[in-house]
C-alpha cells in the first residue's frame, strides 16, 4: 500500500507540474547567461553495467542523466562528482525507472541536500516502476522537496545557455502505454554546430518511431549507444538517421549480458564510426566548444569497432571458463 500511495502521489505531482518548455521554471540558479564562450563537458562515468552521464555547460550550469546502479549506493557517482567539484546538480533525469539508471538517484539526491547546494529539478518520463529502487527514488523526490517534472517530446530543459539547448524527443506527448524502455526519456543536446543524443534502453521498435517523428533531426556529432550497446537497439534505419562520428557505450568490461554486442560493433565498424567503451576507455569525457570536439579517457585504449570487437570476444570468453578449483 506504501509504494502505491507513494506512486499515486508522486503521479499527481508530475500531472500538476509537467508543462511544455517548463514556463516560470528557474532552473539557471540566478547565473547570468552564457556569453558565447566556454565548453560543454559531456562525461560519461565509468559505472560498470550501468549508465551516468554528466553535462556542465560553459555557465558551469549542471545536468546529470541517470546516476549508475543501485549494487554501490550510488558510490561511483557521488566519488565522480566529488572529484569534479560539483556539489550541485541541477537538471537530474532519469532516462527510466530501470535500477541500472536511477540505482543511485536517492542517494546522489540526499548526498547533494545534504552535504552540497542541492538538486535544481528532477525529470522523468512519469512511467514508474515497480522495484525497491524506483520507491527510494521517490522518497528522496518527497523528503528533500526536489521539485518533479514529467517531460514528453518536444519539451526542453530550462538552460541558461542561448547557444545550447537539450530537447526531449521521447516519450511521445500521449504517451505509448505501462513500457518502462519504450517510454524512455530520449535527449537531443546541441551546442553550437555540435550535436549529441542519449537514449537510454530504448530498442529498435522506438528507434523505428523516432525516425518516422523526427527524421533527419536525429543526427547527432556523438551518440551514445541505446541500451549498453545491445543488438535491441542501435538499429539500422536508426543509425542511417543519426549519422554519428563517435559512438560512447557504456558497459562493463565483462558484461554478464554481453554489452557491447558484436552487431552493435559490426555496425559501428561498417560505418566507421570512432567509438569510446567505459568499459575499455574508463571515464570517457567529450569536450566542445561548439565546433570543434576532443575526447579524453580515462585510460588509453582502441577506438576502432574491429579491435573492440576483439577485445569483446576475450572478455566474453574469459568469463565463460570454468572456475579454477583448488
Amino acid at each position: 500500500m506504501r509504494r502505491a500511495a507513494l506512486v499515486v502521489a508522486v503521479a499527481g505531482l508530475l500531472v500538476f507540474a509537467g508543462c511544455s518548455g517548463f514556463d516560470g521554471l528557474d532552473g539557471t540558479d540566478g547565473r547570468a547567461p552564457n556569453d558565447g564562450s566556454g565548453d560543454l563537458e559531456i562525461h560519461h562515468i565509468d559505472a560498470g553495467q550501468a549508465d551516468s552521464t554528466l553535462l556542465v555547460t560553459p555557465s558551469n550550469e549542471t545536468i546529470l542523466i541517470d546516476t549508475g546502479g543501485y549494487r554501490d549506493d550510488g558510490a561511483a557517482v557521488i566519488d565522480y562528482l566529488r572529484a569534479h567539484d560539483i556539489d550541485r546538480i541541477d537538471h537530474l533525469v532519469a532516462t527510466h525507472g530501470h535500477a541500472d539508471h536511477i540505482g543511485g538517484h536517492s542517494e546522489v539526491i540526499d548526498y547533494l541536500e545534504t552535504d552540497g547546494d542541492g538538486v535544481g529539478a528532477a525529470y522523468d518520463s512519469g512511467v514508474p516502476h515497480t522495484t525497491a529502487t524506483y520507491d527510494a527514488y521517490l522518497d528522496a523526490i518527497e523528503e528533500h522537496d526536489v521539485p518533479l517534472f514529467e517531460v514528453a517530446a518536444g519539451d526542453t530543459l530550462p538552460l541558461a545557455d542561448g547557444d545550447l539547448e537539450a530537447t526531449v524527443l521521447n516519450p511521445p506527448e500521449d504517451g505509448t502505454g505501462d513500457d518502462v524502455d519504450a517510454n524512455g526519456v530520449v535527449l537531443a543536446i546541441t551546442f553550437g554546430d555540435v550535436s549529441y543524443l542519449t537514449t537510454g534502453d530504448i530498442e529498435a521498435g522506438t528507434e523505428r518511431r523516432l525516425v518516422e517523428e523526427h527524421g533527419d533531426d536525429l543526427a547527432a556529432d556523438a551518440y551514445q549507444a541505446g541500451h549498453h550497446g545491445s543488438s535491441t537497439s542501435s538499429s539500422e534505419p536508426f543509425l542511417e538517421r543519426v549519422d554519428p562520428d563517435v559512438a560512447i557505450v557504456s558497459s562493463a568490461r565483462d558484461s554478464r549480458y554481453g554489452h557491447p554486442h558484436d552487431e552493435v560493433l559490426q555496425a559501428f565498424a561498417d560505418r566507421g564510426i570512432e567509438t569510446y567503451w567505459t568499459g575499455v576507455h574508463g571515464d570517457i569525457v567529450v569536450t566542445t566548444d561548439g565546433t570543434d570536439t576532443v575526447i579524453e579517457t580515462e585510460r588509453s585504449g582502441p577506438t576502432d569497432p574491429d579491435a573492440l570487437l576483439e577485445r569483446d570476444g576475450d572478455a566474453q570468453s574469459a568469463r565463460e571458463r570454468p572456475p579454477t578449483v583448488g
